[in-house]
This record gives structure tokens, sequence and C-alpha cells, in this order.
């Protein structure tokens, strides 16, 4: 089975961060719906998906994908960056490589997931949010998604295909793009290696 990148990589995945990102997501996740005293199945139906999925995923057993999670924020009247709201480095300035926050999309998958490498870390001091997107090989991002802003991407290694508002796009390392975030859109890695696409986004959604 293909991975994600080694440590011998520079974009490598550090596995402990990689492992209390669901965690993090399900304490999140459960104190939004007890704050707002919803049960489990009223989540669940709100959001169409499954109450056991939802306590697997509260429990930091499962990981929803990005579709999914938009859905519960909306149902929780929050958003997808508080779930994973982080302390700024030093300073709030320098971020060092090796101690970024990992977010995995799909650790279930192993090699084929997906995984966000954030570049700023969210808080309510940050206009942008900007991730470096690292896909296994066949990992997908599911959806379409839609929301408001924009976003702007270059495509660091690999090959992606990247599909907006129903038009797919082939890219390869030093593609770049830009499009309005109301515009259906998702991607996929289409090689057979892992890539990687830094990713700008604004407003912070996740």
């Amino acid at each position: 089975m293909n991975s994600l990148p080694s440590r011998d990589d520079p974009s490598a995945l550090d596995g402990e961060r990689l492992n209390s990102a669901p965690l993090r997501l399900g304490v999140r996740l459960k104190l939004a719906r007890q704050t707002r005293g919803m049960t489990l199945k009223a989540v669940a139906v709100a959001a169409n998906c499954s109450e056991s999925l939802l306590s697997k995923i509260e429990n930091g057993k499962a990981s929803p994908s990005l579709p999914m999670l938009h859905r519960l924020v909306e149902v929780l009247g929050t958003n997808i960056g508080w779930m994973f709201e982080e302390v700024d480095g030093e300073e709030g300035i320098v971020f060092r490589a090796g101690a970024r926050p990992l977010i995995a999309l799909d650790p279930l998958r192993q090699g084929e997931g997906i995984a966000l490498e954030r570049v700023i870390p969210y808080s309510a001091g940050h206009l942008l949010q900007c991730n470096i997107h690292h896909i296994g090989p066949g990992g997908t991002s599911a959806g379409p998604i839609q929301h408001s802003g924009e976003e702007v991407g270059y495509v660091i290694a690999g090959e992606v295909e990247l599909s907006v508002d129903e038009r797919a796009f082939r890219l390869g390392p030093g593609d770049s793009f830009a499009f309005r975030s109301e515009l259906p859109h998702h991607y996929r890695n289409v090689g057979t290696v892992p890539a990687s696409i830094f990713w700008v986004n604004t407003p912070p959604t996740f």
C-alpha cells in the first residue's frame, strides 16, 4: 500500500500529531452539542449521519469527512475553525517545521487519506486560513462543498485533479489556482505518489 510522505520527506507527517486531532475534534463536537442541549440522535438526524458514527466521532474513534463536518458545525451553530483551535506559536509569528498541527480528515484510510498541515493556526486574530493539504494516492476531499470566501492554491508535489463548478483541471507541481468559495469544489490525487497543495482561503472555515 502506498503511504503518505516518510520522515525523510520535507512534507513528512507526524503520527502523534495526526492521532491527537480526532480526539480534540470529538471533545469540541460533544461540548458544542451539550451546550446547545441537543441529543446525539437530534444532531445525527439534522446532519444526515448515523447516531453510532457521531458517537464514534465524539469519542475520537472516527473522523468525519469534510462535507459531514460542514453539516455538523452548521447544525451546532459553530464553525470548523473553533473545532481545531490551537495556541499560536512564538509570539504568533513563527510556526516551526515539525511543530505545526496536523488534522487528519480520513485517518482510517492510512496512505490514501488526507491531512491538513496548519500553516496559520486558527485564532480569532487571523483573517486568512492557510494549510498544506497532504493527499495520499487515491485520496479525495469528497464533496463538492460550498461556503463563503475565496480560495487560492499552489501545487507543491504530485498530480491532482481540481473540480470547480463542474469543470475539472489536472494540476502538477508549480501550477496554481484561484476561485470563489461559493462555487462547488473538491479535489483528488490522480497520481501514484503523495501530493501536497499549499492552500489559502478567506474567511477561515476550518
